[in-house]
């Protein structure tokens, strides 16, 4: 038996010693092709006693292109710059053609109305003043530069036909665009607040109106109402 267990393990040693080196040179041989190369890395990538492979991270989704709801939106970026961005469905599309006749797509160009509606109940016909922005029929979004700062505009998307006849596809929201300057408007009254904590003991527990009192007793030259343009003088000017 221990002679059968010597031969054996003679056996298995000239195997290995006749068989490294061709598994050594299968190893190290440099991969002549891609395919041999990926063959390679998957054999051989994952040894034992290595850690597992992580997971690759599931791909961000990318936002759709359109929703399928016909829209105009209008928004503000600054004083003279507005951005608009649409959607015009097939439905949409159908509905126009039906009413104007399915050439009205190619016998008219795009456009984007932009009117100033400031200071009005805006119906679609009594605008302060509107102006075009030629557009491209592939065009879905348009920044638009405005006259006037500090007006209310809205914006129609829409085609026109050769004699200057103008059709509204979608209508947007109304936007007002910020001034460009400090306002003008200067509060009516301030009141004298730093005159008062000045003069005034504030004491624990005084309420509102006993703090009027005591000021109208104590502090006469602190009078309540004085507007921001001026101050009132003690000596009983101002």
């Amino acid at each position: 038996m221990t002679a059968l267990l010597l031969i054996g393990a003679a056996v298995l040693l000239l195997l290995a010693v006749f068989l490294w080196p061709a598994f050594r040179r299968r190893t190290l041989r440099k991969p002549r092709s891609r395919r041999e190369a990926l063959e390679f890395l998957e054999e051989y990538a994952q040894l034992p006693g290595d850690p597992p492979k992580q997971a690759e991270p599931d791909p961000v989704p990318e936002l759709p292109r359109s929703y399928g709801i016909d829209r105009l939106v209008l928004m503000v970026r600054d004083p003279y710059w507005l951005y608009a961005y649409w959607e015009i469905t097939a439905t949409k599309m159908e509905e126009i053609s039906t009413k104007y006749g399915p050439s009205v797509w190619d016998a008219t160009r795009a456009v984007l109305r932009v009117y100033d509606v400031t200071g009005i109940d805006f119906n679609g016909s009594n605008a302060n003043s509107f102006f075009d922005c030629s557009l491209n029929d592939r065009a879905d979004s348009w920044h638009i530069n405005v006259p006037e700062a500090n007006r209310t505009y809205c914006v129609d998307m829409g085609r026109i036909f050769p004699d200057g006849t103008f059709i509204t596809v979608l209508r947007s929201n109304f936007v007002t665009t910020p001034r460009d300057a400090l306002s003008d408007n200067l509060d009516e009254e301030w009141m004298w607040i730093e005159g008062i904590y000045r003069t005034l003991r504030y004491q624990t527990g005084v309420s509102s109106p006993m703090i009027v009192e005591e000021i109208h007793e104590r502090m006469g030259r602190a009078p309540l109402g004085v507007g921001s343009p001026g101050f009132y003088d003690p000596a009983g000017q101002t």
